[in-house]
């Protein structure tokens, strides 16, 4: 269940702008979910290659060129697809605590 909610707020971060993979843990840190560069950098490799993500190298001033990570047209699909399924989890949920 982990690995699928993870899938869902990288792609979530990503919706809202393009981003690279420590700014990505650092905005799931300040989210209070606590991830390491190796549980993330598998996500983004199987995000990038079912072709939910796209990607382009930047050059840093601050070291080597980064790569940012943009959500693509067909993980905006999948993105609409996980809100569907997360609030009707979320209502079925509702359903059985009342």
């Amino acid at each position: 269940m982990r690995k699928g909610v993870l899938e869902y707020c990288i792609l979530g971060i990503l919706a809202k702008k393009e981003s690279y993979a420590s700014a990505i843990l650092a905005d799931l840190k300040d989210s209070g979910m606590i991830i390491v560069e190796g549980t993330l950098y598998p996500l983004l490799i199987r995000l990038k290659n079912q072709g939910s993500l796209d990607y382009r190298w930047e050059e840093s001033t601050q070291g080597p060129p980064r790569k940012y990570y943009c959500i693509s047209d067909e993980g905006r699909a999948l993105l609409s697809e996980m809100d569907a399924s997360w609030n009707e989890l979320v209502e079925t949920i509702k359903t059985i605590r009342q």
